[in-house]
């Protein structure tokens, strides 16, 4: 039986606050650290992009370490969503984001001190372990604190976090790659004093009481659904280049993949704290939002990631015009999430801004895949702001119609649930984007080179290897042969992306709308004693 122990002093205790609400200031005060570590996860994610291409240059990587660079940290902070979101569940949420945010800033250092691009991927692992818990532990704090119907507006303030740092990421990191005297490093550096603010502002304005049970976690569940994402993501990043996309390696790892799968399911039908409970699933609005927001994973993930190769590779824009290229997107998301939280929390109806939100993105990524290397820029605003308003409306969102549908007990699991399948999209998204990406401009490489005669084949050494090109040292012909590749490249991701948006859209259709609650947690919300004790309710979830 699990037990809670009331957190003492002035970090626990808070009077009569656990039934009546908080004001604007106390939530804004508590909300200031958790936002900053949200920006410094985001951040961390982003400020690379523009990056990216000097980055793989200097340490000697192709596509495939370019990729796998996103890739590893994506693919870590999906594996540890789930766990992170369990641990918020049964112990303290404020220790718990301390934590990610220690890990982050040691991977972050490490990171900065990269040799190989092996070197790199292997600690963006650790830096994706410290962002999963940020960004779940985000969600549910907020979630912990305010009542569904104030949710919407709280959750703009996350979304327009985020696009501040996805589009202040990129720009910054653009500007640190052209700085002579900084360097790419300096990526990775920049992020580690925001973290230590982080950490001390949220060691003075979040207060959240302590709780403790007395339960085991699943390490066996945790073990086997990373190891599940874990070889389907290597099968996706190496199928079509390493090997055949039907052949063994791949009846393999897709074989093992859902052994493993299946392995997991079996372990959290008889754990006792599983980290996903299956029995969220039997709500449909749990079921189909995470079904959405695996597809919507693709879409986010794809419009951040690529876009940097677009500017810099097929423009021959530098790293910091790429990350001030992509503002319209960017802008379009921070008003959409804003403008739509503010909304949400009016009215307390969420499903039209999920649907619309579907429509725009699927909308968006069609027709940035039109795009070419000589795509009047206005015409790529345009479609890069329509993408923009479609993630806006629908990221946070699908997290607040499930935090909508459950019990306090079960309320940071639930959100990560949410939240991981979007990290999982976006993995698996990227990691096949990348690999059809760079089959895709090597195809269109050598029909270039072939175009303009044998001479031009001669170059093929050099213009169509599986390294990052530096454009720069190119003859003018062969140099347009590569932007027009990497253009229409880019624009194919874009093009294949298109469908999952779509899905998504066609999913949210069947959501059910139930209105935002407009009460406080209370502990008639809480489940029977046996999923969880309702002496539990008040300590943890009722702030």
């Amino acid at each position: 039986m699990a037990t809670t122990a009331p957190a003492k002093g002035a970090q626990g205790d808070r009077g009569d606050s656990s039934t009546a609400p908080m004001t604007h200031r106390q939530i804004m005060e508590a909300l200031s650290g958790l936002l900053l570590g949200m920006f410094v996860a985001i951040l961390s994610s982003t400020i690379v992009s523009n990056a990216l291409p000097q980055i793989i240059t200097d340490l000697g990587g192709g596509q495939s370490a370019y990729t796998w660079v996103v890739t590893a940290s994506l693919l870590a902070m999906t594996a540890t969503t789930p766990l992170w979101g369990k641990l918020a569940d049964l112990f303290s949420k404020k220790l718990l984001v301390q934590i990610a945010l220690t890990i982050y800033v040691a991977g972050s250092i490490v990171a900065g001190l990269s040799q190989s691009p092996g070197m790199l991927i292997t600690v963006r692992v650790v830096q994706g372990i410290g962002v999963g818990g940020l960004t779940a532990l985000s969600q549910i704090i907020l979630a912990a604190m305010i009542s569904p119907r104030e949710r919407g507006r709280y959750s703009g303030y996350l979304g327009a976090t985020f696009a501040v740092a996805t589009v202040g990421g990129p720009l910054l990191g653009g500007v640190i790659t052209d700085t002579d005297w900084l360097g790419w490093r300096w990526c990775f550096y920049v992020g580690v004093p925001f973290a230590i603010i982080a950490l001390v502002v949220l060691q003075k304005t979040l207060k959240l009481p302590v709780v403790k049970r007395d339960v085991k976690v699943d390490w066996s569940g945790a073990f086997f659904i990373s190891a599940a994402v874990s070889l389907l993501l290597v099968w996706v990043t190496f199928a079509g280049d390493k090997y055949d996309w039907m052949s063994w390696q791949t009846a393999a790892m897709v074989g093992g993949s859902i052994l493993l799968g299946l392995v997991f399911v079996l372990v959290e039908s008889r754990a006792s704290e599983p980290i996903i409970p299956l029995r969220l699933f039997r709500n449909r609005t749990i079921t189909l939002a995470s079904l959405a927001s695996l597809f919507v994973g693709v879409a986010m993930f794809a419009g951040t990631v690529f876009f940097s190769q677009y500017f810099q590779l097929a423009r021959n824009e530098s790293p910091t015009m790429s990350g001030v290229l992509t503002i319209p997107m960017i802008a379009g998301l921070f008003v959409s999430s804003t403008v739509s939280g503010q909304i949400i929390t009016k009215t307390g109806r969420w499903k039209a801004w999920l649907v619309s939100g579907g429509a725009f993105a699927t909308a968006g990524l069609g027709l940035l895949g039109t795009l070419r290397y000589d795509t009047p820029y206005w015409h790529i605003a345009l479609f890069m702001a329509v993408l923009g308003l479609g993630l806006g409306m629908m990221m946070q969102n699908l997290v607040l119609c499930t935090q909508n549908q459950v019990a306090p007990a079960d309320l940071g699991v639930a959100s990560s649930v949410v939240t991981f399948f979007r990290s999982l999209g976006g993995a698996m998204g990227v990691s096949a984007l990348g690999a059809i990406m760079a089959h895709r401009v090597t195809q269109y490489v050598k029909e270039g080179l072939t175009e303009l005669g044998p001479k031009a084949a001669a170059a093929m050494g050099q213009g169509g290897g599986s390294g990052i090109p530096d454009m720069d040292k190119l003859p003018a012909p062969i140099r347009t042969v590569m932007e027009a590749a990497y253009g229409h490249g880019v624009a194919d991701v874009f093009l294949y992306s298109a469908p999952f948006a779509f899905v998504a859209f066609l999913v949210t259709l069947f959501i059910k709308e139930v209105a935002l609650k407009s009460n406080a947690v209370k502990k008639a919300d809480a489940p029977e004693p046996q999923d969880a004790p309702a002496d539990a309710v008040p300590a943890d979830a009722a702030k």
